[in-house]
């Protein structure tokens, strides 16, 4: 079942938020307010905490990255995340509500995948989506309903400390300080991340040379590693306009030389590998409880 997030903080003062009586807006004890937009969602990010005009994501890569998710080419990720998730909504009280927030969720796939998990469904479970992208944020909130969609960074959470049960970080950028402010004592954080070999024919492609990669490192401050998982597969993109929808997903995209993008443009179709490593964390306060 799943339930509202309500434990949002302004991003001006820190101070705890309220829907309005007419549910239009957040506002603080202070004054700030912040209004809902006509999708559902709340911009929760002040231009001091912006580094550019339109941060994050533009429209064309939010519906490039929509399209190629929807056609199921990551899906696998999006289970093994789901199975990962569920784990630890059965390990949680019962009776409680279960926070997840996706920190950098994009157009929302991964939340809106886990939420439409039947096991997960049984749980009172409280999501939030946030990205700083406002054209991401706002493709999410067009699609799932109930979510508490917010534009926000990663760096300033406007959420309550100790107020989540689970934080994902899938492809993202981590900020392990706000991170573990905001779990629960017993809270996990799961971090997606590309590993050795991951969309190597693609990179093969866009460069001349590619680099020897090297094995990340699994500590994160503040945490401690309790386990992982690999997806590994083989993803056949039938037509150029897939593979330009995962060329512009990636990093490759702003790196590539006029070259690499023209090669790219050339191909018909491609088979390309998914390595990813999912990695469980647990707050170092809580390093003692056990993943089973």
């Amino acid at each position: 079942m799943l339930v509202s997030f309500n434990q949002l903080i302004c991003t001006l003062d820190g101070e705890p938020l309220a829907l309005t009586e007419n549910r239009a807006a957040w506002r603080c004890s202070k004054g700030h307010s912040f209004d809902i937009a006509k999708q559902g969602y709340v911009n929760l990010l002040p231009v001091q905490h912006k580094r550019s005009k339109d941060p994050g994501d533009s429209k064309a890569m939010v519906a490039a990255r929509r399209e190629f998710l929807q056609q199921g080419f990551y899906q696998p990720i999006a289970k093994a995340i789901s199975t990962i998730v569920r784990a630890e909504a059965a390990r949680a009280d019962a009776e409680s509500c279960f926070p997840v927030l996706d920190a950098g969720c994009g157009e929302g796939y991964y939340l809106r995948e886990l939420l439409a998990d039947a096991d997960i469904q049984q749980h009172q479970v409280a999501a939030v989506g946030l990205d700083i992208s406002k054209w991401a944020v706002m493709a999410a909130s067009k699609t799932c309903e109930n979510v508490r969609w917010i534009v926000g960074t990663n760096a300033h959470l406007p959420i309550a400390d100790q107020s989540i049960d689970c934080v994902l970080c899938v492809f993202g950028f981590p900020v392990p300080s706000e991170f573990l402010r905001v779990l629960k004592p017993n809270g996990c954080l799961l971090m997606v991340e590309p590993e050795a070999g991951h969309l190597h024919e693609l990179k093969n492609v866009i460069y001349a040379d590619v680099k020897q990669e090297t094995e990340r490192s699994l500590t994160m401050d503040g945490f401690i590693h309790k386990e992982s998982s690999h997806v590994r597969y083989v993803a056949e993109l039938p037509n150029n306009q897939q593979i330009q929808n995962l060329f512009s997903m990636t990093p490759h995209y702003y790196r590539a030389s006029a070259e690499g993008k023209q090669r790219v443009a050339e191909l018909a179709s491609l088979k390309v590998q998914i390595a990813v490593g999912i990695h469980v964390f647990k707050g170092i306060a809580t390093s003692s409880s056990s993943i089973e």
